[in-house]
């Protein structure tokens, strides 16, 4: 698996979830395109385990039907998907082309009560002509926005790398024998895949992203939708902490937060705000940059606007540097363990987004390549074992202050670490990553992502606030 791409772990996507949103979208994606629709008079699908558990939560059935229709995660407007699902719940039609193909999407879309045998989110589609089954395609939605199929083999593992990578002893190798960091070994990897200009303009796409997500959710107020009546926090945690002060822009925006007085306690407000604002619009099917899952999207743009506003002495190409390091450390934890709630709980979501983070902020705060592993592990080391457990199965509670959380271990996982000498380490990130699958697969299955143990078994839907 050493040919995984920074830019398979991040990726422009809707909300609420990467494995219950983004996965099952593009799975209908290549569903619609490899099947001869011009022949075909129905189809249905049929949801297995924690998609079928928590899928209408996570959007599960609307990201089905939009992926059917052919619309893309990273290019829809994500303001006119009410629209385009009150017009088909209307008109019971799939178009798909110009093809029309009868579709309800409260009955052909089936939440089965029973887990696939292949993963814990399983997609079936079927097709038919007239009442004959025509065909079958099998998905596993296996987090991140990943998907795979049976005995098809995953094209991104076709390229080798210069350096391939498989755990974190492969990253110190390589980069004590270059004399380097880390974010200088895997730019060489992604420069047999595309050009330098190529990498630079997708790492700037993804920022903008991620600070449009930050920016957006800092301006909105009301009530997330789902039933749970979270009222965002975001804009008033904004206000409060500018007193009220006046933006009309991104940049006016900016500029008012570096103008008002800050201290410790300021910064710990602000990074948990941007957290908080990134999942905010993430759970009202906003954009954000799965990071390494949409669960988990607001800890790495937290952890970048802490370095830019609040960091002094920039290093350059600190955006570059940060993304090629923290995406390797997606890559490890994708290749050593799980990134899939379903799989191994929320240490495979916030957890992971953590360490990533953790190690690209070291990686800019100028530190070692051991010491960006030292804070990623540390991260990690103190997220195991936490559970998947979104109440009501929305990515809201305890979903969306879990980003906050994970954003401020993530800087304080990089100060320890650079406060660290290389053989002072008695845990590495090998050995955290091998124990976090340890964890990941002995996890009583309510637990991972299916809102049947934890928070989600003993918060009281019966409240007023619910």
């Amino acid at each position: 698996m050493s040919a995984l791409s920074i830019f398979d772990i991040f990726k422009i996507g809707v909300g609420p979830s990467s494995s219950h949103t983004l996965g099952p979208w593009n799975a209908a994606l290549v569903f619609v395109n490899s099947t001869a629709i011009n022949k075909i008079d129905k189809i249905r699908v049929h949801l297995f385990g924690s998609l079928s558990k928590t899928g209408r939560g996570h959007a599960t059935d609307k990201a089905i039907a939009l992926g059917l229709m052919g619309y893309k995660p990273a290019s829809i407007n994500t303001s006119s998907i009410d629209t385009i699902i009150d017009k088909l719940i209307r008109e019971k039609t799939l178009r798909i082309n110009a093809k029309r193909i009868p579709f309800d999407i409260e009955h052909d879309i089936i939440f089965e009560e029973y887990e696939h045998k292949l993963h814990p989110n399983t997609i079936l589609f079927k097709s038919f002509i007239g009442t004959t089954l025509h065909s079958e395609q099998l998905f596993a939605s296996v987090g991140g926005g990943f998907i795979e199929r049976p005995n098809i083999p995953d094209q991104r593992m076709h390229t080798a790398f210069i350096y391939p990578i498989n755990n974190g002893t492969d990253v110190l190798y390589y980069t004590r024998q270059q004399k380097c960091d880390i974010s200088d070994i895997v730019l060489k990897n992604e420069l047999t895949l595309r050009s330098e200009k190529d990498i630079e303009q997708q790492i700037k796409k993804l920022f903008d992203v991620m600070l449009d997500s930050i920016y957006n959710g800092c301006r909105k107020e009301g009530v997330l939708p789902g039933g749970l009546n979270v009222a965002r926090r975001a804009k008033k945690l904004t206000n409060t902490l500018t007193e009220n002060g006046f933006f009309s822009t991104k940049e006016e925006w900016i500029d008012l937060i570096k103008s008002v007085p800050i201290d410790h306690v300021a910064v710990h407000k602000w990074v948990s705000c941007f957290a908080i604002a990134v999942n905010e619009e993430n759970a009202a099917m906003g954009r954000i940059v799965t990071s390494p899952t949409n669960g988990a999207a607001g800890v790495i743009p937290a952890v970048l606007m802490y370095y830019i506003l609040f960091c002094d002495n920039k290093v350059e190409d600190y955006l570059k540097k940060f993304f090629l390091t923290a995406g390797e450390v997606g890559c490890l934890f994708k290749k050593g363990a799980t990134i899939s709630a379903a799989i191994g709980g929320c240490q495979a979501e916030i957890g992971v987004s953590s360490a990533m983070a953790a190690a690209g902020l070291t990686e800019i705060l100028k530190g070692t390549p051991a010491q960006c592993l030292a804070a990623a592990e540390i991260a990690m080391e103190h997220h195991l074992g936490l559970t998947c457990d979104p109440v009501k199965g929305l990515v809201q509670v305890p979903c969306i202050e879990r980003n906050a959380m994970g954003a401020i271990k993530a800087i304080t996982s990089a100060h320890l670490a650079l406060e660290r000498e290389e053989n002072e380490a008695i845990v590495d990130i090998d050995t955290v990553i091998k124990t976090m699958w340890e964890v990941a697969s002995n996890m009583h299955a309510k637990y991972r992502e299916t809102a049947d143990g934890g928070l989600a078994a003993n918060v009281s839907l019966t409240s007023p606030n619910c």
